[in-house]
């Protein structure tokens, strides 16, 4: 038998869905993205649903995703809830568990959109919650289910400029942001100075985007996860 392929853990979502005779019912889910996206890049992935009273998941993953999703609870970081903010409390409690207890086993992480955001209040930062109130647009969200497309500019000799080389350009949805970066370094911005890639230089792997490399199945992103997995 060849050796086994790193084993991926992606973060998931309780939301109502429908399917088949189904309607409307709690389900965990993720887009499927995430999943091909993981396989791609050589990697195994399994998905992990909200369990808030251990994060002994760890012990047989090799590395982590944390998805995208519904806003980070703002008490997490010091705020009030604005009207524009919709949280999943209980995906927030499971979710920062199981990132402290990620960071401290240093276990390789890749955080996408609000799994950027995660990583962020997990080292002490904060976010801005309605960009249009901060920038005066809504282009890195411009329309329900609709992603906007942009330029990023990378910080030289940070781990994402290597990766992403001359294609800069992303695709991002979110209508929250970083703010203060806590004890990450911001290492990628888009066209409007909003942080788009946070990094922790003394970890292995803690890197995270501000949009979706899921979506273009991005073997740049998710292959350095997996690479830094099977290290």
């Amino acid at each position: 038998m060849g050796k086994m392929r790193p084993v991926i853990g992606i973060t998931t979502y309780v939301e109502p869905a429908t399917w088949g005779v189904w309607h409307e019912l709690p389900t965990t889910l993720v887009p499927h993205d995430y999943v091909a996206a993981v396989s791609a890049a050589g990697g195994q992935a399994v998905l992990i649903p909200h369990d808030d009273l251990d994060p002994d998941i760890l012990r047989v993953l090799d590395g982590l995703v944390l998805s995208g999703g519904s806003d980070l609870g703002p008490a997490l970081y010091g705020a009030e809830a604005g009207p524009k903010t919709v949280t999943r409390p209980e995906r927030d409690v499971a979710e920062m568990r199981l990132t402290r207890a990620a960071l401290a086993r240093d276990l390789p992480i890749l955080g996408v959109c609000r799994g950027m955001q995660v990583l962020t209040v997990a080292a002490g930062g904060t976010l801005h919650q309605h960009l249009p109130d901060v920038v005066g647009h809504d282009r890195h969200r411009p329309a329900p289910g609709v992603y906007g497309k942009h330029e990023a500019r990378f910080t030289e000799g940070s781990r994402i400029a290597a990766l992403m080389g001359d294609d800069t350009r992303v695709h991002c949805f979110h209508h929250q942001a970083v703010d203060d970066p806590g004890t990450l370094v911001v290492t990628g911005r888009a066209e409007d100075g909003l942080p788009e890639a946070v990094e922790d230089p003394s970890h292995k792997f803690v890197l995270g985007v501000q949009w979706h490399p899921e979506v273009t199945r991005d073997k740049r992103l998710f292959g350095a996860l997996v690479t830094a997995a099977a290290a």
